[in-house]
């Protein structure tokens, strides 16, 4: 009996050893899927026909087409209390010296407007740049420290502006909540090793709006930087943001406002791609719908569909300096 009893035990010992041993084969010949989906964020301003910022509006407002192909809201936040990196991106090249004193007491008025309004979260990252694209202050709510940096800039030939905005755009990508580069420029670029698509590319990749504060050196047609005034009008526009011309002193001042008004009434909004189309050159078209016919939606045009980065006009690095 004793005799029996082990032999039965050894063949249920046996089996279930063999039972073991198929699941396991099974399992490593199972094919696995891994689906890496990334979430997509739009930062949107809404407004109406009199150009009045709307902030009032819920998900079911917004309709969201990725390359034509409807999405599924996943992330909504009206006026988002998300922190914002905001990289303060000031020209300093030799034609900006006769107004750049100006230009840089707007600038240390919006800065005291956006930490006292705002997030005690946000911070500003402060860089010059002509010849080359200098960062005086990593990202810091110290108001001191960057009040001193701004006046210790001085004007010098040659702009860089595609570096300055490729440079600044690649460090904040790294930062959470919302990501914002601010420009104060007179236009044009005359230095730069990265292109004008490369700076867009990895604004894009940054999920960063780009604002630019235009101070023309000269209004008439004949002296101006056109094409200079024509690619920051692109640059912003394609991010979600815009640019402005406006006249020294309270102009300025209005523009940072606006800049103000902008951030404080964002929507935020994800989703992540589903039964999009290939796009051919990488880029995702992006549309939002309204509800109400008579707003608009202000955000970015699209985004980058694959996670390799550009190498950049003959693998050349843009230039930077830290002092």
């Amino acid at each position: 009996m004793g005799r029996s009893r082990s032999r039965t035990l050894i063949v249920f010992a046996l089996a279930a050893l063999l039972v073991v041993a198929l699941c396991l084969c099974a399992q490593e010949r199972a094919p696995v899927f891994r689906v890496d989906v990334r979430l997509v964020r739009m930062l949107a301003t809404v407004k109406d026909q009199r150009g009045e910022l709307v902030g009032g509006l819920d998900r079911e407002d917004f309709a969201i087409f990725d390359n034509g192909v409807r999405q599924q809201v996943a992330v909504f936040e009206r006026r988002t209390e998300q922190p914002l990196s905001v990289s303060l991106l000031v020209d300093t090249s030799g034609s900006t010296a006769k107004d750049l004193r100006y230009e840089l007491d707007s600038v240390n008025r919006f800065l005291h407007a956006l930490f006292a309004e705002g997030n005690p979260r946000d911070a500003v990252a402060l860089y010059s740049f002509n010849y080359e694209v200098t960062l005086h202050n990593d990202y810091t709510r110290r108001l001191p420290l960057l009040d001193r940096n701004l006046r210790a800039l001085r004007a010098e030939a040659g702009t860089a502006l595609y570096d300055a905005i490729y440079l600044a755009a690649d460090v904040v990508e790294h930062r959470d909540g919302r990501r914002v580069l601010v420009i104060v420029t007179d236009g044009g670029d005359t230095a730069s090793r990265k292109t004008y698509h490369e700076a867009l590319e990895t604004a894009h990749r940054a999920d960063a709006i780009i604002y630019a504060i235009l101070v023309m050196p000269i209004t008439n047609d004949a002296g101006r930087n056109i094409g200079g005034e024509h690619a920051l009008t692109t640059l912003t526009a394609s991010t979600g943001g815009r640019v402005f011309t406006p006249a020294l002193g309270a102009g300025i001042d209005s523009a940072f406002r606006e800049i103000l008004s902008d951030l404080r009434t964002q929507y935020l909004i994800g989703y992540y791609p589903k039964n999009v189309p290939a796009a051919s050159n990488r880029f995702h078209n992006l549309t939002i719908k309204l509800a109400r016919p008579d707003l608009r939606a202000i955000t970015r045009s699209g985004y980058y569909g694959d996670v390799e980065q550009s190498t950049g006009e003959r693998g050349k690095p843009a230039r930077t300096r830290i002092p």
